[in-house]
Formats: structure tokens, sequence, C-alpha cells
């Protein structure tokens, strides 16, 4: 067997099956594949397609050209995946949540990837914590507070590593199968037994439309249940930010007001509630998502969530008092600058991706591979669709670090949020399940 024989298949549109799977994903991990023909595969699979049987051959072939973790614990090993969006903070709520009901989440997350931010980067916002763990201490972690959210070792899933750099530069990025087998090999090195996925769809998201966003949910949720680990994913808006901020320290000032009952955002606590309650039916900790939810609700209200959070911050390095002296512990901007409405209205539309640039230009986000991340710039008090508004209201806080920075992102906020005199429909907070 031989790398062009392999893509000779693709091009041909015969499919791709286990052995040439496992050989190619082998390949990838060792260097016996090249960049050119990564390339030509990657190309071949966006033009012609894998089918259902590729995807979980090429899924399970990446998730095996490296380590995957095996657990003992006393608890079902669960995790959640968002696709990505602005104002998504939901994975630092769930995660300690479900662990709180008796789950064990091992978490592996990533950075912030065009103008949707990564969850890394925001727990990075606070002073000392670390990401990089090795195998034996997120084991420890997870069987001692019952969740940690750090990022993939080395030896996870390192076809994936390599294909997704070649996919970036060859113009492939978009073939569902290939992100398919990309999202969920990184997903099932992590020995998951159940693992909920949150798919968003609108201007804010990779994928614009529900069509899209449908043929991505099926995908996943086909490939991972084929692959071993039951699966189910909703549909969720990404028209406008999930959360009121947009911004690594920002948004996880909204999550410790959120854990600890200060104020909450009720989009964003329905939808936690919403995937937290299908993943405790998934593990079997609850008899459906709805006797789910209520327990993910109770979690949270009594302030059992709020205090593994704070456990897990600790114990990867962060302060001890977090929970209590958040505000004190995460940096600030020192430029605060509000833009403010023009005229009386609603807000009709936000163009999310914008916004998310605006974040990013801010430097709340990366430009180019290495830039360095400001943790306090960013937006807050963002006005939702449908709201009404007054002239001269504040519409956004800009948190800059320059007066020129926030000059720029008042007219990125500007060009992204319309007013109109008609109220808007309320907008579908969850469209759909799949699985």
């Amino acid at each position: 067997m031989d790398a062009r024989s392999i893509i000779a298949g693709v091009r041909n549109r015969r499919g791709l099956e286990d052995e040439a799977a496992t050989w190619f994903a082998d390949g990838l991990a060792s260097g016996e594949v090249t960049d050119a023909q990564a390339g030509a595969f990657a190309m071949a699979v966006l033009l012609n397609g894998l089918g259902a049987d590729g995807r979980v051959a090429l899924t399970r072939a990446m998730r095996d050209s490296g380590r995957v973790l095996e657990w003992k614990l006393p608890g079902p090993v669960v995790d959640k995946h968002s696709t990505g969006g602005i104002g998504d903070c939901t994975s630092l709520l769930i995660a300690p949540a479900l662990a709180a009901c008796g789950a064990c989440v091992p978490m592996i997350s990533g950075r912030g990837l065009g103008h949707t931010g990564g969850t890394l980067d925001k727990l990075e916002a606070i002073p000392g914590y670390r990401c990089d763990v090795s195998v034996e201490e997120l084991h420890r972690l997870v069987a001692e507070i019952g969740c940690a959210i750090v990022s993939a070792s080395a030896d996870i899933a390192p076809a994936d590593r390599r294909l997704y750099a070649i996919r970036d530069v060859t113009g492939t990025v978009e073939s569902i199968d290939l992100i398919t087998a990309s999202i969920l090999s990184k997903k099932l090195a992590a020995g998951l037994e159940a693992l909920i996925l949150d798919v968003k769809v609108g201007s804010g998201a990779f994928m614009k439309t529900l069509p899209e966003a449908e043929a991505l949910a099926q995908s996943l949720v086909s490939t991972a249940n084929g692959a071993g680990c039951m699966t189910v994913a909703l549909i969720t808006d990404m028209d406008q930010p999930l959360a009121a901020s947009a911004g690594n320290a920002l948004e996880v000032i909204e999550v410790m007001e959120t854990l600890t009952g200060v104020e909450v955002n009720q989009a964003l606590w329905d939808v936690t509630v919403a995937l937290g309650g299908e993943a405790l039916a998934l593990a079997g900790l609850a008899d459906n998502a709805g006797e789910g939810a209520d327990q993910i609700e109770e979690a949270l209200e009594s302030g059992r969530a709020a205090e593994t959070f704070g456990r897990m911050v600790a114990a990867l390095g962060g302060p001890s008092d977090f929970v209590e002296r958040y505000p004190d512990r995460l940096p600030a901007a020192p430029v605060v600058v509000d833009f403010v409405t023009p005229r009386d209205g609603f807000v009709a539309h936000i163009d999310g991706e914008m916004l998310g640039q605006a974040v990013v230009h801010l430097g709340g986000g990366r430009l180019r591979d290495g830039d360095r991340i400001n943790p306090s710039v960013g937006l807050s008090q963002i006005m939702g669709v449908g709201e009404p508004v007054e002239k001269g209201e504040a519409l956004v806080r800009i948190h800059a670090a320059t007066p020129a920075a926030a000059e720029a992102a008042v007219a990125s906020v500007r060009a992204a949020i319309r007013i109109e005199d008609d109220e808007p429909d309320e907008p579908v907070l969850i469209h759909k399940r799949i699985g």
C-alpha cells in the first residue's frame, strides 16, 4: 500500500477503506506521507467526499495515530464540543456543572480560530492557569476534581495536527468529511463514553446557514456513533454573541457572574443547561434530557459548579481564591469606551463575525500564528437582537489597550449592529436536535 494508490482511490470515487485510512494516518504522523501527498488527499476528499464508512474509517485511523486515553473512574467519561462562535463560553460552565452531577470531564480544548474565541485563551486570562499538562496529571485531576479543561498533548491524534496544517494552506478547510475527522479524532482519543456537540449556525459561526449546520451535525453525530461514542448534537444560534461579552477576561467575568449568581445571561444559561442535560442523559446519569437539565440547573444554582470550577483553577495553578475574588484577579483594559446608538429603535441585526473580528483586532485574538493575545480587551454589555434602544444609549462597551484601538473598534461595531424602527422577531436559540 502506498500514498499514491490511496489518493487515486479517493480521486476516482472508490472511497477509503479501513486499511487504507490506517496506513495514510500513520504516514501523516510519521512523515512518510509528504506535504504534497497530504494536500492531494485533502483536495480529493473535498471534491469527491468519503461517504459515511470512509468518514468513520478516517476518524478512527487519525484517533489511533497517537495515544488513546483509558480511564478507571467512578463516573462516565463525558465531554462537550462547540464548532465555535462569539461570546461562546459554555465550556467553562458545563465542565464543572457536569462534574458536580457525577460525570468525569477531561475537556481537551483549543485556542481561538479565525474570528471565534478559544476556550484555552479564555482560561489563560486567569493568572497562573496552566493548560499544558501531562496525561498522568490529567488523570489525577479528573479523578480528584471531576473535570479539567486543558490542551491536547503532542501525542494525541498527531495525524490530525499534520493534516490540519495542510488543509489551512491548500484551500480544503471547508470539507465536512475532514472537519468531522479532525474534531472527532481528538475528542475520541480522550477515551470518551459520551459526547454532546454544540453546532453553531449564523453570522458569527463558520456555518452560516441551517442546511450547512445540519449537514455538519449529521456527519459528526453519525461518525462519532459509528466510531463507538454515544453522541448527540444541538444546533444553536450564533446570529449574535451568546454571552453579552466577547473577549477573554470579559467572558470569564460573565461565566463567574453566572456561576456565583451575581448576574445571569439567560441565553448563555439556557444553552448550557440544554447541552448539559443531553450529556447527562447520554451518560446514563439522567433518565432523559429534561431530567438532566434539572440536575445541571441545580448544580449551577446551588454553587456546587462554582466550587468545582474554583478547585480546578487552583489545581491548574490559578488563584486559590478565584471564585471569591475574580474581579480583582483578572486583567482590565486601560481604555474603556461606550458605543452609543445614534437613534431610537430596536436592535434588528448583529453581524457576529464582524464583532469577532473587532475583538481580534483589539488584540483579543490572533491575526497570525504566534501572535500574543491581550486577555483584557474585548466587548461587553452587548445589547441583544430585539432589545429597544434610545438615542444616546450604550449599545456596546469597548475595552481597548489604546485610544486608537478603541476608535477602530467603534467603526467596526457601528458597521456590525443595525437599528430599525420595527421590533424584529425573537431569535430562535436552539434550532434542532440531531441524534
